[in-house]
């Protein structure tokens, strides 16, 4: 199959696409890949589609807006069937309010499978000349260091600019998972990738969001770095939120608030892509800076271990991290003290 259905590719995007079908997912000729994706995504599938060719790899498209309404209610039948018989999926769309629930259940099927999976959601045509041509061993070597170190530290200090001063400290039965962007069946992964996240025992302090917010928040309401939201934490539950645009500081804690653990820290996480340096308004790409961000709500208990689950997950950034494991200072202003892992 051609990559006709989802339009046109675009020749700059193909050194990201073949960083991800060939390095991050390791596609292998007859392979077959289910490649799923909405219109506004439909270049970089494209770009794809033209790789998956090239090497050999069958596969079937499935775009969302000839086959469901957006957004999406529910998890279309034809997606759920596409990754039932695939080797492979890759999920390139755009979020939009309300389809958390869809794509958890796109990602079910995965998991259940176990089959190699790169989710990009709020993937653009910026993010592959960027985010996707990372070196993902690098990124992956970084990674494995600190999933390696993490499980031995008694807390974790982070501190910012802007204001942002927490603790975290950690539960030695959950695990801490890397998503370097080398995908397993064990692990999917975000593309572009570089993180590595656990659920914290607890958070205690101040969070400063003066980057992105995550599901539809980033899309509604950009770059929040000329009004950033102040959210305080203790014993790891959301306490307050504050914010100049009073219609986001309601919505969020609206939706901190949809059901008993929606105000939880469910991820912490590091971003270990190092081929990143600043934000550009779009989560799937600014949470794998170098720094440290967290999460609210659903702790993604199939990899971590955590036992308790929730019906959302928003990601909050902050810039420019400062960063120490226990007393020794990993993350200077954003940057990794690479010196400080070996590297």
């Amino acid at each position: 199959m051609g990559g006709s259905m989802f339009g046109p590719g675009a020749t700059e995007l193909e050194a990201g696409a073949r960083n991800a079908v060939e390095v991050c997912l390791a596609i292998q000729p007859g392979e077959q890949v289910a490649l799923i994706a909405d219109e506004a995504s439909g270049q970089v599938a494209a770009s794809l589609a033209a790789v998956l060719d090239d090497i050999g790899a069958p596969w079937e498209g499935v775009l969302i807006e000839r086959v469901a309404a957006r957004p999406l209610a529910v998890a279309p039948t034809e997606v759920l069937a596409a990754l039932e018989h695939a080797d492979a999926g890759i999920l390139c769309v755009q979020p939009q309010q309300g389809e958390l629930g869809a794509r958890m259940a796109i990602v079910s099927v995965v998991e259940r499978r176990r089959i190699r999976y790169a989710h990009m959601v709020g993937v653009t045509s910026q993010i592959m000349r960027q985010g996707m041509r990372a070196d993902y061993r690098l990124v992956d070597e970084l990674s494995q260091r600190l999933c390696e170190r993490m499980p031995q530290a008694a807390r974790l200090r982070v501190e910012t600019g802007a204001g942002t001063a927490f603790t975290a400290t950690f539960d030695p039965a959950l695990a801490w998972v890397k998503t370097s962007g080398l995908i397993n069946r064990r692990y999917w992964s975000n593309l572009p990738a570089g993180e590595v996240f656990t659920t914290p025992a607890s958070v205690d302090g101040v969070f400063v969001c003066d980057g992105t917010a995550g599901d539809y928040f980033g899309p509604k309401y950009g770059d929040l770095r000329s009004t950033p939201l102040t959210l305080e934490i203790s014993g790891g539950r959301l306490v307050s939120a504050r914010c100049a645009r009073k219609d986001l500081e309601a919505e969020f804690w609206s939706y901190c608030h949809t059901d008993e653990h929606s105000d939880r820290v469910g991820e912490l996480a590091f971003g270990t892509n190092i081929a990143l340096d600043k934000m550009i308004g779009v989560l799937l790409q600014d949470e794998k800076i170098p720094g440290v961000h967290i999460a609210f709500g659903d702790p993604y208990g199939s990899q971590t271990g955590a036992p308790w689950k929730s019906r959302t997950h928003i990601d909050v950034l902050t810039r420019e991290c400062d960063v120490w494991i226990d007393e020794e200072q990993v993350i200077g202003s954003g940057r990794y003290l690479m010196e400080r892992f070996g590297l």
